[in-house]
Protein backbone atom coordinates (compact mmCIF):
# COMPACT_ATOMS: atom_id res chain seq x y z
CA UNK A 1 0.00 0.00 0.00
CA UNK A 2 1.28 3.46 -0.90
CA UNK A 3 1.49 5.89 2.00
CA UNK A 4 2.83 9.44 2.41
CA UNK A 5 6.40 8.21 2.75
CA UNK A 6 6.41 5.68 -0.10
CA UNK A 7 8.94 6.16 -2.88
CA UNK A 8 7.87 5.64 -6.49
CA UNK A 9 10.03 5.39 -9.59
CA UNK A 10 8.47 6.62 -12.81
CA UNK A 11 9.72 4.95 -15.99
CA UNK A 12 9.00 6.14 -19.52
CA UNK A 13 10.41 3.33 -21.68
CA UNK A 14 11.67 3.97 -25.17
CA UNK A 15 13.67 2.15 -27.81
CA UNK A 16 16.71 4.45 -27.65
CA UNK A 17 16.24 6.51 -24.49
CA UNK A 18 14.18 6.22 -21.33
CA UNK A 19 12.94 8.72 -18.80
CA UNK A 20 13.35 8.06 -15.10
CA UNK A 21 12.08 9.94 -12.06
CA UNK A 22 12.00 9.18 -8.34
CA UNK A 23 9.39 10.85 -6.19
CA UNK A 24 7.97 10.28 -2.73
CA UNK A 25 4.21 9.94 -2.61
CA UNK A 26 4.13 13.37 -0.92
CA UNK A 27 5.32 14.73 -4.31
CA UNK A 28 8.91 15.45 -3.25
CA UNK A 29 10.99 14.92 -6.39
CA UNK A 30 14.34 13.28 -5.63
CA UNK A 31 15.70 12.47 -9.10
CA UNK A 32 14.91 12.79 -12.80
CA UNK A 33 17.07 11.95 -15.79
CA UNK A 34 16.97 10.71 -19.39
CA UNK A 35 19.18 7.63 -19.85
CA UNK A 36 20.10 5.42 -22.82
CA UNK A 37 17.73 2.44 -23.11
CA UNK A 38 20.56 -0.09 -22.91
CA UNK A 39 21.56 1.20 -19.47
CA UNK A 40 18.05 1.74 -18.10
CA UNK A 41 17.70 -1.55 -16.21
CA UNK A 42 20.97 -1.11 -14.32
CA UNK A 43 20.06 2.50 -13.49
CA UNK A 44 16.61 1.45 -12.26
CA UNK A 45 18.14 -1.27 -10.07
CA UNK A 46 20.59 1.25 -8.63
CA UNK A 47 17.84 3.82 -7.98
CA UNK A 48 15.67 1.17 -6.28
CA UNK A 49 18.51 0.49 -3.82
CA UNK A 50 19.52 4.13 -3.36
CA UNK A 51 16.00 5.46 -2.68
CA UNK A 52 14.25 2.35 -1.24
CA UNK A 53 11.74 2.39 -4.10
CA UNK A 54 8.51 0.49 -3.38
CA UNK A 55 6.81 0.78 -6.75
CA UNK A 56 7.72 1.37 -10.40
CA UNK A 57 5.09 3.17 -12.50
CA UNK A 58 5.81 2.36 -16.13
CA UNK A 59 4.22 3.97 -19.18
CA UNK A 60 1.95 1.56 -21.06
CA UNK A 61 2.91 2.43 -24.65
CA UNK A 62 6.28 1.94 -26.41
CA UNK A 63 7.73 -1.52 -25.64
CA UNK A 64 5.94 -1.49 -22.27
CA UNK A 65 5.12 -5.21 -22.22
CA UNK A 66 8.74 -6.29 -22.74
CA UNK A 67 9.99 -3.79 -20.14
CA UNK A 68 7.28 -4.84 -17.68
CA UNK A 69 8.42 -8.48 -17.89
CA UNK A 70 12.09 -7.51 -17.65
CA UNK A 71 11.51 -5.32 -14.60
CA UNK A 72 9.33 -7.80 -12.71
CA UNK A 73 12.06 -10.42 -13.08
CA UNK A 74 15.00 -8.18 -12.17
CA UNK A 75 13.97 -5.93 -9.28
CA UNK A 76 14.29 -6.63 -5.55
CA UNK A 77 11.34 -8.52 -4.07
CA UNK A 78 9.20 -5.85 -2.41
CA UNK A 79 9.22 -3.61 -5.52
CA UNK A 80 5.94 -3.74 -7.47
CA UNK A 81 5.63 -2.76 -11.14
CA UNK A 82 2.40 -1.21 -12.47
CA UNK A 83 1.39 0.06 -15.90
CA UNK A 84 0.10 3.64 -16.12
CA UNK A 85 -1.79 5.27 -18.98
CA UNK A 86 0.78 7.20 -21.00
CA UNK A 87 -1.52 8.88 -23.54
CA UNK A 88 -0.70 12.55 -24.21
CA UNK A 89 2.06 12.52 -21.59
CA UNK A 90 4.72 13.75 -24.05
CA UNK A 91 2.59 16.77 -24.90
CA UNK A 92 2.00 17.43 -21.22
CA UNK A 93 5.74 17.03 -20.53
CA UNK A 94 6.64 19.68 -23.12
CA UNK A 95 4.35 22.15 -21.35
CA UNK A 96 5.65 21.10 -17.93
CA UNK A 97 9.25 21.62 -19.10
CA UNK A 98 8.59 25.35 -19.52
CA UNK A 99 6.96 25.50 -16.07
CA UNK A 100 10.02 23.87 -14.52
CA UNK A 101 12.53 25.80 -16.64
CA UNK A 102 10.97 29.11 -17.72
CA UNK A 103 12.45 30.60 -20.91
CA UNK A 104 14.92 33.41 -20.50
CA UNK A 105 16.20 36.17 -22.75
CA UNK A 106 14.86 36.24 -26.29
CA UNK A 107 13.30 32.79 -25.85
CA UNK A 108 10.58 34.47 -23.76
CA UNK A 109 9.40 36.23 -26.93
CA UNK A 110 8.69 32.97 -28.76
CA UNK A 111 4.96 32.18 -28.59
CA UNK A 112 4.21 29.44 -26.07
CA UNK A 113 2.89 27.00 -28.69
CA UNK A 114 6.04 27.33 -30.81
CA UNK A 115 8.59 26.70 -28.04
CA UNK A 116 10.47 23.42 -28.28
CA UNK A 117 12.36 22.17 -25.21
CA UNK A 118 16.13 22.10 -25.87
CA UNK A 119 16.45 18.53 -24.59
CA UNK A 120 14.42 15.31 -24.44
CA UNK A 121 11.58 15.44 -21.90
CA UNK A 122 11.28 11.69 -21.20
CA UNK A 123 12.22 12.28 -17.54
CA UNK A 124 9.37 14.77 -17.20
CA UNK A 125 7.06 12.14 -18.72
CA UNK A 126 8.27 9.82 -15.92
CA UNK A 127 7.28 12.49 -13.35
CA UNK A 128 3.85 12.75 -14.97
CA UNK A 129 3.44 8.95 -14.84
CA UNK A 130 4.06 9.03 -11.07
CA UNK A 131 1.54 11.84 -10.67
CA UNK A 132 -1.03 9.94 -12.72
CA UNK A 133 -0.50 6.84 -10.58
CA UNK A 134 -0.91 8.86 -7.37
CA UNK A 135 -4.10 10.46 -8.72
CA UNK A 136 -5.41 7.01 -9.67
CA UNK A 137 -4.79 5.88 -6.09
CA UNK A 138 -6.60 8.93 -4.72
CA UNK A 139 -3.39 10.53 -3.47
CA UNK A 140 -3.22 13.43 -5.85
Amino acid sequence: MINSKSVILGFDPGREKCGLAVMASDRQLAYHQVVPAEGALATIQSLCRQFAVELVAIGDQTSAKAWFEQLTGNLPEPVRVVLVDERYSSLEARERYWQMYPPTGLARLIPKGMRVPPRPVDDIVAIILIERYLAQMGLG
